[in-house]
């Protein structure tokens, strides 16, 4: 991220305004006087001066001046001239507040910012707000509340939309940020400044449509572990595919792809805008575990069953009392009160009731969180519940949701509830799809925990092999692997396959079934037929020599008849797979459009697209990940104990499905794969049949160099950079340097804390004790594709009382590197605790960080070092980097490194 652009475009202190000539009916657009007016209103904090940039005289009127901003609403043809004007006077951000531009104009316009330094919003843009500031940038409307929330939205219509709802239910919001087709900056530029905005609490992202799936799923993952996300898409309906030749892609629709983004990214999707403001908002009070179990307190049955109704709708679990937890709360209760499921507290229900019962829930193990209905009766005092909901000491241990049904006679108790802050809701089956949101983000945040290399723990595939098999198919100018290449390469990454032979005549399929052993299944190999059942090409339970070669001749006589143009190689030939209750399932992987190699699992067998059983994942997995990819499918119902059939094998499943993903990482000529069916049973997985689609890859030179995976959405964790190195002076210690991992953030802040002063003023320049959460975040979870942070890490061993060995890691020591906007540059940190210092490891961690920029051929690192470092110079020109004096602070030095 360009800190230098996004400060000053997001909290300027000077802004000068194109607007055109109010005179003018040509000259001022609808943006423009839609911007007189709201700088006219909204009292900005700092100064500004609106201008006309075909006024004679304007550059002379602007020689001394100086602006952070320049807001550009002129007509498209004055466009190019404010541009240029803003870089002359040291603008170092524009926003053009415009719609209808085509890509070309967008593109003159973005090399025109270039030349000029200037960083640009827009063009189709309405420009943004920062509540706050007092700043109201934008053609949005007038100014919205100030409040926690951020909003980013790609619809110029439904920002104002938005906005005028928010006015009406009094939400606020810290920023708000219109884009559009073809502006300079987008969502993932957005999201990075989001997730380090310390006015920002929650995002909303309304989404339309992505360019580069990498840098959005880096953005996106950076910003939900920081706080939480919630994203609405237009365009849900699936697109087809009709060029598929594999199940797993006739399938796999866009929408379902993105779906499994965003969990995988930590962020929660809704259906629509009044849901996108209910889920932040509730999801603002986060930094808890919590699962899926939501109790019901209510006064009504009714009311308790719908509640309860769309609970299991929605794929969540009704939360029950414990029997001990009843057993206390039920003298506490009316008479008539049930605790069987529901909670339900009975018409005779009393605020006093209703408390008794929420700290009940609240204290079980078996709920996660709680919802209270009330529904208004004779006698029963709608506000008088609401403050004993109210009056519940804060923070509770689990969200606590409200549902005050009716209108004119619950109105004040609304109110109490809002006061409160405990989100309220209209119908029970709204409050229950906001629990819903609560308990898929913090699903989703495990998911994003997982950084996974792109190699298993496995035995170690045959890469290489396997690149020359896809190497001679694509040299004969094939894309369609044959059964016996496509299992050859399954061979490859160690997936069980059936054996299976080749034959070229009905004899020799007579002598390879007899030495197999019978049954066998016979099945046309071909190139060119990508379903073999569809021409009839497939024979299964062939019990003697007789009948494989009397198949054999059938089988070639049908096919020339219904596929008289396919190429045919023979019939192969395979043992059936005898499993008395194993279960037919699947593995595929297709490609998607942005988001490149999916990985899908589900039911397989012949009737695949009939049940339409698909989970998905982007690679790469790990066995977390691959476990929880089962779980979401439909046949994960019937992999245990199921009609008498004992448990499946869970470990061979998931093995197939971390080989899979080691498939698709190693190789990025894959387009399309479809294992079906996988055979499985207690005593393992066996694949029956596969069929591959490959095509050529720009990004496999790349990946064979070492330097790969930008076929991937997600960037593999660089296991390739661990190394172990001895530590001097301390008779044969060692410690370890390796790429940083999410789940390093308490050490690391354990780090930044034991620091002593002056170290922390070095690194940070700042007197802060321990790194803020937004901080910490972005320091752990990072893109290894745009930065990397190597850590320095202790292994120290002791031994319990009893005997047991036990192991813990300590960070000792990071170096850091961020990718500049220039893509060919890097900027350098370096921190060591004090107890370590002058051990050699502030030295290994500089070379070795060195070396990570080199391998992602980046041409120079840099830095900016305190002048008053002495020990860090030092270090610097050890190293061979020149130190220069820092033009614009002379307390720093500049160090410059040429990779």
């Amino acid at each position: 991220m360009d800190k230098h652009f996004l400060n000053p475009l997001f909290a300027p202190a000077s802004i000068v305004a194109f607007v055109g000539h109010a005179d003018d009916p040509g000259g001022q657009t609808p943006a423009g006087h839609t911007l007189r007016e709201a700088f006219r209103t909204d009292r900005f904090d700092g100064t500004l001066r609106f201008l006309d940039v075909r006024t004679k005289g304007t550059l002379e009127e602007l020689a001394q001046t100086h602006a952070d901003l320049a807001l550009i609403a002129l007509a498209p043809r004055d466009v190019a001239a404010a541009l240029e004007i803003a870089g002359r006077i040291g603008c170092t951000a524009a926003a053009v507040l415009s719609s209808g531009i085509g890509a070309d104009q967008a593109a003159q316009w973005r090399k025109i910012a270039q030349r000029e330094g200037v960083h640009l919003l827009g063009p189709n843009s309405l420009g943004f707000q920062r509540p706050l500031l007092h700043l109201n940038a934008s053609a949005a409307g007038p100014l919205a509340k100030p409040g926690p929330l951020a909003l980013v939205s790609q619809s110029g219509a439904l920002t104002a939309s938005m906005l005028d709802w928010a006015r009406q239910n009094g939400v606020g919001f810290s920023s708000v940020v219109s884009l559009g087709p073809h502006t300079s900056v987008d969502i993932p530029q957005v999201l990075d400044f989001l997730a380090n905005d310390q006015a920002t609490h929650s995002i909303i992202v309304y989404l339309e449509g992505i360019a580069d799936a990498r840098r959005f799923m880096s953005a996106l993952r950076s910003a939900s572990h920081a706080k939480p996300v919630v994203v609405l898409k237009a365009g849900r309906k699936p697109a087809g595919n009709e060029a598929a030749q594999t199940h797993s892609a006739a399938i796999v629709g866009s929408d379902d792809v993105f779906d499994s983004a965003l969990r995988r990214a930590g962020a929660v999707r809704v259906r629509s805008f009044v849901e996108l403001f209910s889920a932040a908002k509730c999801l603002a009070s986060r930094y808890r575990p919590v699962g899926k179990r939501l109790a019901v307190v209510t006064n009504g049955g009714g009311p308790g069953v719908l509640a309860a109704d769309w609970i299991n709708e929605i794929g969540l679990d009704l939360g029950k009392l414990s029997a001990p937890a009843q057993k206390v709360l039920q003298p506490a209760l009316p008479p008539l009160a049930s605790l069987a499921d529901l909670i339900d507290l009975s018409e005779e229900a009393l605020p006093a009731h209703y408390r008794a019962a929420i700290d009940a829930a609240s204290a079980d193990s078996q709920v996660d969180g709680v919802l209270a209905i009330f529904s208004p009766k004779a006698g029963a005092d709608a506000a008088a519940t609401a403050k004993a909901l109210a009056d519940i000491p804060r923070p509770m241990n689990k969200p606590l949701l409200a549902c005050w049904m009716g209108d004119s006679s619950v109105g004040k108790a609304r109110s109490v509830l809002a006061e409160a802050t405990i989100p309220s809701f209209r119908t029970p089956e709204a409050a229950v799809g906001a629990f819903g949101n609560i308990a898929a983000f913090y699903q989703n945040q495990q998911l994003l925990q997982q950084t996974p290399p792109p190699l298993s723990a496995l035995a170690k595939p045959d890469i290489e092999g396997a690149r020359l098999l896809i190497e001679s198919v694509l040299a004969e100018r094939r894309r369609v692997l044959t059964e016996m290449e496509s299992k050859s390469l399954l061979s490859s990454f160690h997936i069980p396959i059936t054996r299976t032979m080749l034959a070229r005549s009905a004899s020799e399929a007579m002598m390879i079934a007899t030495q197999l052993g019978f049954p066998v299944a016979l099945k046309i190999d071909s190139p060119d037929i990508p379903h073999k059942s569809d021409v009839e090409g497939v024979a299964l339970n062939v019990m003697n020599g007789t009948g494989a070669r009397d198949t054999y001749i059938e089988m070639m006589e049908r096919v020339a008849r219904l596929a008289p143009e396919a190429r045919i190689n023979g019939v192969t030939v395979q043992k059936m797979v005898r499993a008395r209750r194993g279960r037919e399932i699947y593995v595929g992987m297709v490609t998607d459009e942005p988001f490149g190699p999916v990985i899908v699992f589900g039911a397989g067998g012949t009737m695949i697209e009939l049940l339409n059983d698909r989970a998905m994942e982007l690679p790469p997995l790990n066995q977390f990940l691959a476990h929880r990819l089962i779980e979401r499918s439909r046949v994960a119902q019937t992999l245990g104990e199921w009609r008498g059939a004992s448990a499946v094998n869970m470990e061979a499943i998931e093995d197939v499905l971390l080989r899979v993903s080691e498939m698709v990482c190693e190789l990025p000529e894959l387009r399309e794969m479809d294992i079906n069916p996988i055979i499985v049973d207690e005593s393992g997985a066996v694949s029956v049949d596969a069929r591959i689609v490959i095509g050529s890859s720009t990004q496999a030179a790349a990946g064979h160099l070492g330097n790969g995976y930008q076929h991937l959405a997600i960037m593999p964790y660089p296991a390739r950079y661990r190394r172990e190195w001895p530590l001097p002076g301390t008779g044969g210690g060692t410690y370890i340097v390796r790429p940083v991992h999410p789940n390093d953030a308490q050490m690391l802040q354990a780090l930044v804390q034991g620091l002593s002063p002056e170290s922390r003023w070095f690194r940070f320049v700042s007197r802060f004790h321990e790194l803020p959460p937004s901080m910490l975040s972005r320091f752990t979870l990072i893109d290894y594709d745009r930065e990397m942070a190597l850590v320095a890490v202790m292994l120290e061993r002791s031994v319990s009382p009893e005997g047991t060995v036990l192991e813990s890691e300590h960070i000792v020591g990071v170096s850091r590197y961020v990718t500049n906007p220039d893509q060919t540059s890097c900027e350098f940190s370096l921190v060591v605790a004090d107890e370590f210092s002058g051990k050699g490891i502030g030295s290994r961690l500089m070379e070795s960080i060195i070396d990570v920029a080199r391998d992602k051929g980046l041409a120079e690192i840099d830095g900016l070092v305190l002048a008053n470092n002495p020990d860090m110079l030092k270090l610097v020109r050890r190293l061979g980097f020149t130190v220069r004096p820092f033009p614009e602070d002379p307390d720093f030095k500049l160090v410059t490194y040429m990779l």
